[in-house]
This record gives C-alpha cells, sequence and structure tokens, in this order.
C-alpha cells in the first residue's frame, strides 16, 4: 500500500510525467482537438526572444497498450518517457504534444482502448495531432516545425509531416515506419484500423528526414526500416547507432542533437548535463499488442 506515492514508486504514470515536466519548467497545458483534449508540456520563449519562429514538437512512443500479452492496459501512458527527456535536454522552442486518450484521459467519454491498440497510428489520432499542432502554430506565430518522434511516436510524427505544411524537418528515433513488416517481424495482429508510412505516398520536399536507428534494436529491428527508406525515401538521412530500443537515446541525443536537428551550431541549445540514472525507454516489448 501507498503511503507517499511520489516517493514509493506508485504514483500514475501520468503523475510521474508531470512531475518530471515540473523539473524543468516546463508548462502544462490543454489543447482542444475535439472530441479530445491533449496534454502538452511547452516551452515557448527564453525571456530575451520576443516571438518564436521555429517550434520543435516531441512525439512519444506507444507506452504500454497492452498490459500482458492477452489484456490490454487500462492507461496507455509511458512509464518511460523518452520523448519528453529528449526534449529537457534542449533550450530551443518546445512542446511535448501527447496522443488522445494518453497522460491521464484514458477514461474520458471519447476514448477507449481502440485509441491506443489498433487505432493507435489511425485517421482520427493523426487528425486530432494535427489540430493541436495548428493551435500551437498559432499561439506561438511560429512558421516552422520540426516534429521528433520516438518509437511509435516517429511513425505518427511521419505521418503529421505529410498534412501540416508548416513541418519541414522530422526526425524520428527507433521507428517503427514500416508497421506492417514490423507487426509480422513480431507475429502481433496487424494493426488494421491505422495508417502505415510504408503504403503513404513519398514525404514532400519540403520535409528533411533524418532517421536514428539502433545497431541492437530487437524491438524495431533496423533492417525493416532501412530497407524500407531506401525504396521509398532515397534522400533520407539515416543513421544506426550503437543502441538498443530503450539505451542510450539521450546520451546520444545530448552529443548529436543539434545536428540531427539541423542546427548550424551543433551544440546549440543542448544541455550537457550528465545521464540520468532513472530508466529510459518505451513500453516493454510484451506489452505490445500479440
Amino acid at each position: 500500500m501507498c503511503i507517499a506515492l511520489l516517493f514509493t514508486g506508485c504514483a500514475t504514470p501520468t503523475a510521474q510525467l508531470n512531475e518530471l515536466a515540473a523539473q524543468h519548467g516546463l508548462k502544462r497545458e490543454l489543447i482542444a482537438a475535439p472530441p479530445f483534449q491533449l496534454v502538452a508540456y511547452s516551452r515557448y520563449l527564453k525571456p530575451e526572444l520576443n516571438a518564436v519562429k521555429h517550434l520543435e514538437v516531441y512525439l512519444e512512443g506507444d507506452g504500454l497498450p497492452w498490459a500482458t500479452r492477452t489484456r490490454i492496459a487500462n492507461d496507455p501512458t509511458p512509464r518511460t518517457p523518452l520523448a519528453l527527456r529528449l526534449m529537457t535536454n534542449s533550450q530551443a522552442p518546445a512542446v511535448y504534444l501527447s496522443r488522445p486518450c494518453y497522460n491521464g484521459f484514458a477514461t474520458t467519454p471519447a476514448c477507449n482502448a481502440w485509441y491506443w491498440t489498433s487505432g493507435r497510428y489511425s485517421d482520427a489520432v493523426v487528425t486530432a495531432l494535427a489540430t493541436a499542432l495548428h493551435t500551437l502554430l498559432q499561439r506561438t506565430g511560429a512558421t516552422s516545425v520540426t516534429l521528433i518522434g520516438y518509437s511509435g511516436g516517429g511513425v505518427l510524427a511521419w505521418l503529421l509531416a505529410a498534412r501540416v505544411p508548416e513541418v519541414t524537418r522530422l526526425v524520428t528515433i527507433a521507428a517503427n515506419l514500416n508497421v506492417a513488416a514490423w507487426t509480422q517481424w513480431h507475429g502481433y495482429t496487424p494493426l488494421t484500423d491505422s495508417l502505415d508510412p510504408a503504403t503513404q505516398p513519398p514525404l514532400p520536399p519540403r520535409v528533411q528526414q533524418v532517421h536514428l536507428l539502433g545497431a541492437r534494436d530487437v524491438t524495431v529491428p533496423p533492417a525493416l526500416t532501412q530497407q524500407w527508406l531506401a525504396r521509398h525515401s532515397p534522400t533520407a538521412q539515416v543513421f544506426v547507432l550503437p543502441s538498443d530500443h530503450a539505451c542510450c537515446w539521450e546520451k546520444l541525443w545530448r552529443e548529436k542533437g543539434g545536428i540531427w536537428l539541423g542546427r548550424q551550431d551543433s551544440n546549440l541549445g543542448m544541455l550537457g548535463s550528465k545521464p540520468s540514472a532513472l530508466p529510459l525507454g518505451d513500453a516493454p516489448k510484451n506489452s505490445l499488442k500479440p
């Protein structure tokens, strides 16, 4: 029984996410994307700046769609929010944008488990994220966007980049961009209600693509993505790095994030803090849909 939630590790994933954001001075806000409310953690401005010209938007992985291989999770919110940790290592104007039904909204009337299982990359989810992103652009005045997506968040970032004309750069990290090949390789039930970048037209030339893959990643084997990208997006930059699906992306991001984000100074806005001792990554392999 939990006596002090935050000190015994019994806090909900949403509470832990809120605490991590607060520790780094991020502002929590709700973005209307009917019929959903999406949670966003933002850092728009440095005091000396008058307006935002370019915005970084971070999208998290699938989290915990399944509690076990046969039981759907009640709350898919990530237990180890890598995308948020990556954002805290950058000092640029940035937003961490949650998905529909994540971050404390799983039990609201608009939500059901379809949104984090078969429909996790559905048109409804992408449309809600696009609506929220347009709202953020209006609020900030930003005229261009870099999307950064981890794991399944990279799938959503790719799909968003095709719809939002302000997106000029896409960075994916350990992303299962060939969804059908990924489910088949693992023997998972196909995500028949989801969109798959592999069946979509190539992204427009305005979007510069950078795809980061882990050489030791057994959750999203790099060959699945490399083979598809070579055929589908031959101009994309693809890097295979000494990482698995969880480790050691935060360290690599501090070292090379500025380059991958296309900054002229590779260290611009990147913090040099020591790596966190907390575990990183998305949901464990056996929590994904069987």
